[in-house]
């Protein structure tokens, strides 16, 4: 049995015409879940979920291009009509309830909670959503950040978030079936630590860590998408394709 990533959005740093910021929409195993909800995904989200029947939100990095539309979804769920028969859990790094509730002008989240229930990530973190077995691990990035691996049936998801090489990156992505990777930067500046991949940085993650398919995403406005993708996929030497909106990927 398969599941599915649907691409919400790939741009970076910010939205593009027609090109939201990162988010997708991972579904299998009975679980619909929201990842990473970049400006402009709730909107593209709805063309493949209702929102309020969201069984989970997962979100790698508080940088706004990763988790900002968490806004337009307060607003849809809990003024928009689309409220939802229990609140949505929300994985994310802690402090995601406080930066939302700032939002409002209020110190306190607990308004939200008719909506959204946020649980704290942490390294190792794991969740159950329906047949869906996540697992968080902490990545390097300038802020604290997570990349995640999805199991289902024997089949695994495996996506970079925002993050520089680092061990815990080829961990997670050992052996899955597509792994989902940024490639942001055409060089590294130098400093370390090393907080974004190159497209070789990615092809080469996909080669140590054996996995079955390399989609490029995240694409910095230093590199084009095509050209990333063809870096990645010389530095694979595998399958490589490019995440584009609307690509419904199935794998499993």
């Amino acid at each position: 049995m398969s599941y599915t990533l649907t691409v919400l959005g790939t741009a970076s740093p910010h939205p593009a015409p027609g090109r939201p910021c990162s988010g997708y929409l991972l579904s299998g195993g009975g679980a619909r879940v929201w990842v990473d909800a970049g400006p402009g995904t709730f909107a593209e989200l709805q063309w493949y979920a209702d929102p309020a029947r969201l069984d989970a939100i997962w979100i790698s990095h508080l940088h706004a291009d990763h988790c900002a539309d968490l806004l337009s979804a307060v607003y849809g769920l809990a003024y928009g009509g689309l409220t939802p028969p229990a609140p949505v859990p929300v994985y994310a790094p802690p402090g995601c309830a406080q930066r939302l509730a700032a939002f409002f002008g209020r110190p306190d989240p607990g308004f939200l909670a008719g909506i959204l229930d946020f649980r704290d990530l942490h390294d190792g973190h794991e969740a159950k959503i329906g047949g869906l077995r996540l697992i968080s691990r902490a990545v390097t990035h300038d802020t604290e950040a997570y990349a995640l691996r999805a199991e289902y049936e024997g089949a695994v998801l495996a996506y970079s978030g925002d993050s520089g090489p680092c061990a815990a990156l080829a961990e997670l992505a050992h052996r899955a079936d597509l792994l989902l990777c940024e490639a942001d930067i055409d060089r590294h500046p130098g400093e370390e630590p090393q907080v974004h991949l190159t497209p070789e940085d990615a092809g080469a993650l996909a080669r140590t860590a054996a996995v079955g398919r390399l989609v490029v995403t995240h694409v910095g406005p230093t590199l084009t998408r095509e050209a990333a993708t063809e870096r990645a996929r010389r530095s694979f030497g595998g399958p490589t394709v490019t995440a584009r909106e609307g690509d419904i990927l199935p794998f499993g």
